[in-house]
């Protein structure tokens, strides 16, 4: 199994991205496991000084349970968990079912800043985009997906988007094994990238 690692800012393009990745390959091909999965639940999360929940720390997410499933999927095991629907009450959870494939995409926030999860990544990739830019992307989602109002939106880009990305994410930066420059987008590094798992799956 390869184990490919996509991370970058909330909003970056890392959902996109990696649609369109599985979009070039057949079903079955291509599992992904999305770290947005794994969050505890809203009575454990953070409260900062504004009593406002903060989802955007790693602590927020059940990182210990990503890698056991992670492990799981590469030692040939199915994994099941239950959808998180971020407090959504227009969305009904439902069970995820996560099968072995010869390519998993693991995809997160904090999957860098994690040592145990960057140690099973046989590649990294970091998304990047302009803070202009992920705002706007970020209010779509939210408002849309998340139904949070944009007021808060807003309020959360600021003081737990904004600097979570600073302190977890940023830094790994030169780590990785390529950065994509998604201010405008990602066609070529799209096609390059996909022809290397095409290389890469077929020697497997």
């Amino acid at each position: 199994m390869l184990i490919i690692g996509i991370s970058g800012g909330s909003g970056s393009g890392k959902t996109s991205f990696i649609r369109d990745i599985k979009s070039r390959f057949p079903n079955g091909e291509i599992t992904l496991l999305s770290q947005d999965e794994y969050y505890h639940p809203r009575e454990q999360q953070f409260i900062d000084h504004n009593g406002i929940k903060n989802f955007d720390l790693p602590t927020s997410i059940d990182l210990d349970a990503f890698v056991q499933d992670i492990q799981k999927l590469k030692s040939g095991e199915i994994v099941k968990r239950k959808e998180y629907t971020f407090n959504n009450e227009k969305v009904e959870a439902k069970l995820l079912q996560f099968n072995p494939a010869k390519i998993l995409i693991v995809e997160g926030l904090f999957i860098f800043h994690h040592e145990a999860i960057r140690a099973l990544l046989d590649f990294k990739i970091m998304i990047y985009a302009s803070s202009a830019i992920t705002v706007i992307r970020r209010i779509q989602r939210d408002r849309i997906e998340r139904n949070y109002p944009l007021e808060d939106v807003l309020y959360r880009y600021e003081h737990h988007v904004l600097p979570a990305y600073e302190q977890y994410i940023e830094p790994y930066i030169d780590d990785v094994d390529i950065v994509i420059n998604n201010n405008k987008n990602y066609n070529k590094a799209l096609d390059m990238f996909v022809t290397y798992l095409e290389v890469k799956s077929s020697d497997n």
